[in-house]
């Protein structure tokens, strides 16, 4: 018997594909992991071991410069941190609430941080596996890839890198 969504997958767009697939991976990734974070943490850790590298830092601390520190920017400043602090809380980072760098805070993993992260693309990889994805799929999705950064670059440029 087909699979029940068949007719339903074949006349979707590419952004809905894309979004089954990101979803599928996340959702393996979860149901594998040793410990239970939620997407939004998933997303979160992956951003802290980005943003401890110091090319990512030094516009971290200068998007911050030039901010304007409006009620609705401190708002989120303090969301980011509450996210941030469930985080620490489950041992997966460390953060300085008082870092020299100028920004209000500032984030580092932990070693258990970095061993989840490890866990996390070991299951990203064992899941291209599992769903089939070749070599030749690979080479499609780079290339989408770098078309699609464009248009995040290019946006961020444009707001002078402060979102």
């Amino acid at each position: 018997m087909a699979h029940p969504h068949k007719n339903a997958i074949a006349n979707m767009n590419a952004s809905s594909l894309i979004g089954i697939i990101e979803e599928s991976k996340l959702t393996y990734v979860r149901d594998n992991l040793d410990m239970h974070l939620h997407e939004s943490q998933v997303k979160l850790l992956k951003q802290v071991k980005k943003h401890e590298k110091p090319h990512h830092k030094r516009i971290r601390v200068k998007q911050y410069q030039k901010a304007e520190k409006t009620d609705l920017f401190k708002l989120h400043e303090e969301l980011y941190l509450k996210s941030y602090k469930k985080l620490a809380k489950k041992g997966l980072i460390e953060i300085d609430e008082e870092p020299e760098n100028g920004l209000p805070y500032d984030c580092s993993l932990t070693e258990k941080g970095i061993e989840v992260l490890d866990e996390i693309a070991r299951l990203e990889v064992e899941w291209e596996g599992v769903v089939g994805v070749s070599e030749d799929d690979k080479e499609i999705l780079k290339n989408l890839a770098l078309n699609s950064f464009e248009i995040s670059y290019n946006h961020k440029k444009k707001l002078d890198f402060i979102f």
